[in-house]
């Protein structure tokens, strides 16, 4: 990812926490040669691995697992990400932006295929996406179902070799300009706007 200096984020605990938080990502490999994504949620394992790992599992239909295995894979993370109007610089001689933020992971990919293992990646999603939920839901099928289920699928891991993090949010202009961006935005509706706005306040 190009990352201007000004812009680069690389505390390890931030860019963890990031991955967390905005844990559906888009896992990128080669498939016959050709560019191949797909879009799925992610488990970080914090501790496991210098940069830490990522776990996670796809439809055994799909054909990127295949190839993938053993290949190095980059899996996107993106953010809250917003237009910048030039009006708000209130100068001359400034032109339209977009503020946003994103962490990318490199890594091999390795799949999982054993029954064992694929069921507690299973049983760690469920845990950890039901865990805010009133009335957590558990996997309590029969086991004939959970087989059924466990063949439909393939488990990977990805043990992170390289993180990147960008944190555009104005960093490049003047600090009275970063605040009468950061205040304009406060005012849009919308819920990336708001969490942009924050994040700039923040870092000033």
């Amino acid at each position: 990812m190009y990352i201007p200096s000004v812009f680069a984020e690389s505390d390890l605990a931030k860019l963890h926490d990031f991955i967390e938080r905005n844990g559906f990502g888009v896992l990128v490999s080669q498939v016959d040669g050709e560019p191949f994504a797909s879009h799925l949620p992610f488990l970080l394992g914090r501790n496991s691995g210098s940069h830490g790992t990522l776990i996670g599992h796809m439809a055994r239909a799909n054909p990127q697992w295949q190839q993938a295995h053993g290949q190095n894979v980059l899996s996107i993370f993106s953010g809250p990400h917003t237009y910048v109007s030039p009006t708000w610089y209130e100068a001359e001689n400034v032109v339209p932006t977009w503020n946003y933020v994103a962490v990318h992971a490199y890594g091999k990919m390795q799949a999982i295929e054993e029954p064992a293992l694929l069921l507690q990646i299973v049983k760690d999603f469920v845990t950890f996406y039901e865990s805010s939920m009133p009335q957590p839901w558990t996997l309590n099928g029969s086991s004939d179902f959970v087989e059924r289920l466990l063949r439909q699928i393939v488990g990977f891991r990805i043990e992170i070799t390289r993180l990147e993090g960008k944190w555009k949010l104005n960093q490049n202009q003047p600090e009275e300009r970063r605040e009468k961006v950061a205040l304009a935005l406060q005012k849009q509706p919308d819920d990336d706007s708001q969490a942009i706005a924050a994040m700039m306040m923040a870092a000033r």
